[in-house]
């Protein structure tokens, strides 16, 4: 409901200079402007943005069905008042799924001793500290390069989840205007950046923890097992330090810890994918402009594509990775279609970002697997 427009509302003479206003009206913390623009939505924002800004405000321009166009100005948010709950309890609520997954999963520990004494969960906090530890870093990079240049983010969601690492992974919120294809980049890029550093340290310690110990009765076991296979930077990491990821004796295994670091390469090499609102699309979007649209076409034809491969070629089932590129050549066709970040100013990035882009997406080919899992028989 419209309410009356306080005194000191912005009015900013860049806006009357391309924005013929013919009303103004308040709802909640928001300043509506109605009128006509002389200029285009993007040539709007583009000269209004700044004054805006100054004056503490986010605005974004919507179109009406009277044929109006409606400047919208909010307060922007900066750091967030008080606690941020939601934030804390998927935390707490992730903290407690991959407790419990990585206990029953990769600890080995029967549900029903957990259920006799939760506290038995806790022998899995290694687990969740590197599952945990990888994908915050990822998040908290975004977070920090965003306040950096002064976009409205919200703190990292941790999504909780069950099998087979207890979560979905987390996001960010990025609720303001992005100004210019700097700060798009230096936000895509720093969580894909600080979170591979994490992962590095995080392959690091799993590898000299040395081989973990499969329980007898898993050993003598028969049936089917998920076979999570080596990202190529694992296999390099584990070479430089000479010492192995696999055993020939069935009652070793690699250490739990290992698994937080192949999450860490996995969702590296989804989120590095080039469409959208993912961190390669606003990488891209940054580097060439709107070319990256054209990029973006390509990614589900490249993922149905190598779905297709291994199912025909292969011959894997369905279950064993083609399932899996299937779906994101499906989620990506999706984000794609909804296009990627617009910054307000579309300067070209300089040629050391550029650089910076480029080893980005190659450390990122170094995560990358053909058959990420594999169905085996035991």
């Amino acid at each position: 409901m419209s309410e009356a427009v306080p005194d000191d509302y912005p009015r900013p003479p860049e806006l009357d200079a391309v924005f013929h206003c013919s009303e103004i009206r308040t709802d909640g913390d928001r300043v509506l402007y109605y009128g006509i623009s002389d200029v285009d939505e993007q040539e709007l924002v583009r000269r209004i943005w700044p004054a805006f800004r100054e004056a503490g405000y986010e605005v974004q321009v919507v179109n009406t069905d009277t044929g109006l166009d409606v400047v919208v100005a909010r307060p922007y948010a900066g750091v967030d008042g008080g606690v941020p709950w939601l934030n804390v309890g998927l935390f707490v609520a992730t903290v407690l799924s991959t407790l419990l997954v990585g206990a029953t999963a990769w600890y080995y520990i029967p549900f029903s001793e957990i259920a006799a004494n939760p506290a038995t969960a806790l022998r899995a906090w290694p687990f969740t500290a590197a599952v945990l530890g990888v994908l915050m870093t990822h998040e908290l990079g975004h977070y920090a390069l965003g306040r950096y240049h002064g976009v409205d983010v919200s703190l990292p969601y941790v999504i909780p989840f069950i099998l087979p690492f207890g979560t979905m992974g987390a996001i960010i919120r990025m609720r303001g205007q992005m100004p210019d294809r700097e700060a798009l980049f230096d936000i895509g890029v720093a969580g894909p950046l600080a979170g591979l550093a994490a992962t590095v340290v995080v392959t690091i310690v799993g590898l000299l923890l040395g081989p973990f110990s499969v329980p007898a009765s898993v050993v003598g076991g028969s049936g089917q097992v998920i076979v999570f296979n080596n990202p190529p930077l694992l296999d390099l990491i584990a070479a430089a330090l000479n010492q192995p990821t696999g055993y020939s004796d069935p009652t070793k295994t690699a250490h739990p810890v290992i698994m937080g670091a192949w999450v860490g390469m996995f969702f590296t090499v989804l989120n590095l994918l080039p469409v959208g609102q993912l961190d390669g699309g606003h990488i891209v979007r940054a580097m060439v402009g709107e070319r990256q649209e054209t990029v973006a076409a390509l990614v589900p034809v490249a993922l149905f594509g190598i779905a297709a491969y291994l199912y025909f070629v292969r011959n894997l089932a369905v279950n064993e990775s083609v399932g899996l590129w299937a779906f994101w050549g499906l989620f990506s066709a999706f984000i794609a279609y909804r296009g990627p970040a617009n910054p307000i100013d579309d300067s070209a990035i300089d040629a050391k970002r550029l650089a910076v882009g480029v080893l980005t997406f190659a450390l990122g080919l170094l995560c990358f697997m053909l058959v990420p899992i594999q169905v085996a028989t035991i």
